[in-house]
């Protein structure tokens, strides 16, 4: 598996970042580490609280990443599907379904209406 180049990990932050501003004012914080093709996305609460949400596989592409959920029943990550039936998403999908559950706010799950 590839490395995400510098440029890609700074566009998914900025992506990631953008997405909890624009749908979780839960997260006062939100981090982002790498592990070889992994990205592992970790959200901090105001009081300090740190919730490990998901772990995002860069394949190539800057836009799409498979995505694995974190799961704190095992303190591991399972690679998991998106609310749309794929295995991979954008990142917005990834934080949206995690913190969809994290933040026990199914309403993430759903399609939006037009």
């Amino acid at each position: 598996m590839a490395k995400p180049p510098e440029s890609t990990k700074v566009s998914l932050r900025q992506r990631l970042r953008a997405r909890a501003d624009e749908r979780w004012p839960q997260l006062a914080g939100l981090q982002v580490r790498y592990h070889g093709a992994f990205a592992y996305v970790t959200g901090e609460l105001a009081d300090g609280t740190r919730l490990p949400l998901c772990r995002l596989r860069y394949a190539g592409s800057a836009t799409t990443w498979g995505f694995a959920i974190y799961r704190a029943s095992h303190d591991d990550y399972e690679d998991s599907i998106l609310p749309s039936g794929l295995r991979g998403g954008t990142p917005a999908e990834a934080l949206d379904c995690a913190c969809g559950l994290y933040l026990n706010d199914p309403t993430a799950w759903q399609p939006p209406t037009n």
